[in-house]
């Protein structure tokens, strides 16, 4: 009997098309909800922005520590060629998506509920734009270990794992406590 390979071309389709399926799901429960309206709309945009923050911020935890091990590596090797595949489809197919339902979702709630006023809004807005520079920074270090040419130590990237759980803390207390 074979074992079907998590990295082989076949299971990168599934996923892809598992992901595709989750994200019609979300595109059309979001639709469904507005067409419904119901009277606690507001609670179940807020609901699926809190499962998009979670994923997103899943995957921004995760990616650096792929990183980690991936730069102790050798170009070239069975384990860097599988931590490529870990990183684009964690990229692709769990963050970017996850990304972009946050900021959907959550500028909704802050037009919505808040009328985008408020100190700790703009300042938790100004944080998730932070939040979103380090996604993209994510993303280019991807494509640099992707052409085996990241430039950095694997104790950099331990350093790097840091920021967005510190932007997390920043912006949960924004969000929470609403100090200004």
């Amino acid at each position: 009997m074979t074992m079907e390979k998590q990295t082989d071309r076949r299971s990168g389709a599934y996923a892809r098309r598992r992901a595709h399926f989750a994200l019609a799901f979300f595109a059309l429960m979001a639709v469904g909800l507005f067409a419904w309206n119901p009277d606690n709309l507001y609670l179940w945009i807020k609901a699926l922005h809190i499962i998009a923050v979670i994923s997103w911020m899943a995957g921004l935890f995760y990616m650096p520590r792929l990183f980690i091990y991936h730069t102790d590596a050798g170009p070239g090797s069975v384990q860097s060629e599988t931590f490529k595949v870990m990183e684009r489809r964690l990229l692709r197919i769990i963050m970017t998506p996850a990304m972009m339902l946050t900021w959907i979702f959550g500028l909704y709630l802050a037009w919505s509920v808040y009328g985008f006023q408020g100190g700790w809004l703009h300042a938790k807005i100004g944080l998730v734009v932070l939040l979103t520079g380090v996604h993209m920074f994510f993303s280019r270090a991807v494509r640099a270990f992707e052409r085996d040419e990241n430039r950095r130590s694997a104790r950099y990237w331990r350093f790097m794992n840091e920021a967005p759980t510190l932007l997390m803390i920043l912006i949960v207390i924004l969000v929470v406590v609403k100090p200004f």
